[in-house]
């Protein structure tokens, strides 16, 4: 697939974000750079939208042509690019105590069945907690493509138009609904982490976002276009939604927020997505210095820079203070992050696009 520099620049600022957010694991990176991480979990939902978007396309574009997918193809590309580093990862949050952020691990197995989401306790288990994310991205690897078929089968877009308004009218509900009953019970526990924030069921407005707009390419090409030719309105008015419900989210734990905030930061993210998926608007047409680098390894950093956080925390303590401390911070993630792209993430892909020639070589024949 063409790579893009709007969605680069995106997946990019999406991880410098979300580790930005997690500074607060080492005590944080100091009041100057506050304004920077307060709002660095919104990069997890930029993630969601992209990877609805992009995986969307490669499920959608052959239906839209009248093709049979291939689940067996998709399962296999999904496991060559997300197990390998994964599973690195985990073995050593398992095998190497020392490595981790903070000392509760949940089982092992959690993570290996991507049911850790569901069945965390945040408070006693919360090191390597940010692989919640990798778990709705799996369960949407595992369950969209076969809702895509049943759908294209219909060759109708109501059908789609009323499971997308099912999911997001069903969200804000059930979401209000779990707000309700755990504010007035207010159990011992981080109800808020492990009822709202983590489990799949609460958290696809993202991915339905992306969805929609890949479906708009593949089914409605014409008006994709036509709204391409409009990127840098929509750029702006994605920003202008994004403000809106960073309002609505300077309480996160409220009502509001939790109820409509979620469709709402999914329906801007995926504007600015549409207006990075062309050439027109400047997100979409500028391409920014190192933002390729740092998107192609954004998986292996967010898989390792808790870990790389802890060491230099470990090593230095409290001795770097303001901008130093950022770069230190900053380079160590890089480091590590790097180090599991170049030998564990990349040499699988490389596999895997060699597997794809040797299966295709007899079909060619």
């Amino acid at each position: 697939m063409q790579r893009l520099p709007g969605l680069d620049t995106l997946r990019a600022a999406a991880i410098v974000w979300v580790m930005l957010f997690h500074s607060w694991v080492v005590g944080g990176l100091g009041p100057h750079f506050d304004w920077l991480s307060r709002y660095g979990w919104v990069g997890v939902d930029i993630f969601f939208v992209l990877s609805g978007f992009l995986i969307g396309s490669q499920v959608l574009a052959p239906l839209a042509r009248g093709e049979r997918l291939d689940l067996i193809d998709f399962y296999r590309r999904r496991a060559y690019r997300i197990l390998p580093a994964f599973a690195v990862a985990l073995a050593l949050y398992v095998f190497v105590p020392a490595l981790r952020e903070f000392d509760g691990l949940a089982p092992w197995w959690q993570f290996a069945t991507f049911t850790l989401n569901l069945l965390i306790d945040y408070r006693a288990q919360p090191a390597f907690s940010h692989a919640w994310s990798l778990c709705v991205e799996e369960h949407f690897y595992l369950l969209f493509p076969l809702l895509a078929m049943a759908l294209a089968r219909q060759r109708s877009g109501k059908a789609l138009a009323g499971v997308a308004l099912l999911l997001v009218l069903g969200g804000i509900a059930l979401r209000t609904a779990l707000w309700l009953h755990d504010t007035a019970l207010d159990p011992p526990r981080n109800w808020y982490i492990e009822d709202l924030y983590f489990p799949t069921w609460a958290r696809l407005d993202g991915l339905l976002a992306g969805v929609l707009l890949a479906a708009l390419k593949a089914f409605r090409p014409m008006l994709w276009t036509r709204a391409q030719a409009h990127a840098t309105v929509t750029m702006w008015a994605g920003l202008a939604v994004i403000a809106l419900a960073f309002v609505l989210f300077r309480d996160r734990v409220a009502l509001l927020p939790n109820a409509i905030g979620w469709p709402l930061l999914s329906a801007g993210i995926g504007l600015l997505v549409l207006a990075a998926a062309g050439p027109v608007s400047a997100l979409g047409r500028v391409r920014v210095p190192g933002a390729a680098w740092i998107a192609g390894i954004s998986y292996s950093l967010y898989l390792s820079h808790k870990i790389a956080f802890h060491l230099v925390q470990v090593a230095l303590g409290d001795r770097l203070h303001g901008v130093a401390i950022f770069a230190v911070y900053a380079l160590a993630a890089l480091a590590l992050g790097s180090a599991l792209h170049m030998w564990v993430e990349r040499p699988f892909l490389r596999l895997r696009e060699r597997r794809a020639m040797r299966r295709a070589l007899p079909v060619a024949a």
